[in-house]
């Protein structure tokens, strides 16, 4: 399996869905279907790494940072954990969006959290987290 070809495909894909999230105010439910549709093909694309690396040497051990990093050394297991990123952020990226609009959050300030849930997962949740708690007291301040 090539897993550059994958990697690009994948990345491609990720920043596409991302850019319907930022794009979506001007078509809400287009946009924010073509996300959502991303993300779950990144999480199929996911589940079909995830089967075409078991037993695949060296095995993830999950009870130690060293057996995290051992098993991250084969291709496929990187790039099953690369993928799980991508469509947990994704569509964590979509509830952000879709939450958001929920408040009336001005869209212009949620981008800035998109940009850091992309980058840094989340850190990004919790800066929406957070101008969600504040733009809640101003509205409530506000009646």
């Amino acid at each position: 399996m090539d897993y550059e070809i994958i990697f690009s495909a994948v990345g491609i894909l990720s920043f596409v869905g991302w850019g319907a999230l930022v794009a979506s105010p001007l078509k809400p439910r287009v946009l924010m279907f073509a996300a959502r549709t991303v993300g779950i093909l990144l999480a199929i694309a996911y589940v079909l790494l995830l089967g075409a690396g078991w037993g695949v040497e060296p095995e993830v051990g999950y009870g130690s940072l060293t057996g995290v990093m051992k098993g991250m050394a084969a291709p496929s297991h990187m790039m099953t954990g690369w993928t799980h990123f991508l469509a947990f952020d994704l569509l964590i990226g979509s509830w952000i969006v879709e939450r958001a609009r929920g408040s009336e959050i001005n869209h212009l300030l949620v981008i800035p959290c998109l940009a850091v849930t992309f980058l840094f997962g989340p850190a990004g949740f919790l800066l929406y987290l957070s101008l969600e708690a504040v733009h809640k007291r101003q509205t409530a301040s506000m009646s």
